[in-house]
């Protein structure tokens, strides 16, 4: 097996590139997938608050001290529900796996795994990862940094993600440069709404959640708009179709609206 791989790149910080890449880890294993979700946003390091409990060794760990080290060392499942003391026991009840590889790390292990040569061990990583799931995102930052030019040239496909404003848009014209100066190319757009002048010239538009992580994944169980448009965009990003159940809205939930 060997997965489709995406680097999901956020056009500007606070994108929702992170939020936006653990839904759709969580939806695809909801539709019965494995999917990973590998962080390259070293400098953020997301990806580690949607981890349950501690973290031990993480990818940073992988790329500098224990290059030898299966993947798997450094992998925990997504946390479902709230995190503030309830027990989010990770991905167990959903029929596939949604997975997440984070960045822990002190700034000294960071810097030394923003060289080069580990940004090839990144590439490894992401191809290893290929091998044991059945679609792999990569949570990458703006094109400035090794990692971030190690996600998107190892990738399948490059995803630029972008607040649903004329901002966002215009930050998304900048990008493609980038990844172009890099050899790769942006293969689609997802536009994350924040519910104030929602621009619709994306692929993909998001519609508005919540967005603090300890509402997150809203696609582990979740009928509304938000969770079909991600299964949606599952769909279309990895060209794929997604087996998923959504309970049909009641007379009431669309008077909400």
């Amino acid at each position: 097996m060997h997965a489709t791989t995406l680097a999901l790149v956020g056009a500007t910080g606070g994108a929702g590139t992170t939020r936006t890449a653990v839904e759709l880890a969580t939806v695809g294993a909801r539709g019965g997938r494995d999917v990973a979700v590998i962080d390259a946003a070293y400098a953020t390091q997301g990806l580690s608050e949607y981890v349950h409990g501690r973290i031990g060794t993480d990818l940073t760990t992988l790329l500098t001290d224990e290059a030898g080290a299966s993947l798997s060392a450094a992998t925990y499942p997504i946390a479902l529900g709230d995190r503030s003391g309830d027990g989010g026991d990770g991905a167990g009840s959903l029929p596939g796996r949604a997975d997440v590889i984070p960045a822990r790390a002190p700034f000294e292990r960071v810097a030394r795994a923003k060289t080069s040569e580990a940004a090839r061990g990144l590439e490894r990583r992401i191809d290893e990862a290929a091998t044991a799931y059945d679609a792999v995102v990569v949570d990458a930052s703006p094109v400035a940094s090794n990692e971030a030019v190690a996600a998107v040239t190892a990738a399948d496909g490059v995803v630029a993600v972008r607040p649903a404003t004329p901002h966002g848009s215009d930050a998304v014209q900048r990008l493609h440069g980038r990844i172009a100066d890099v050899g790769a190319s942006v293969d689609a757009t997802v536009a994350v709404s924040r519910g104030i002048g929602a621009e619709t010239d994306a692929d993909v538009t998001l519609p508005e959640t919540d967005p603090r992580v300890t509402a997150a994944p809203v696609t582990a169980t979740g009928d509304g708009d938000y969770a079909r448009t991600v299964a949606d965009a599952y769909a279309r990003l990895f060209d794929t179709t997604l087996e998923i159940d959504f309970s049909e809205e009641g007379l009431i939930e669309r008077m909400r609206r």
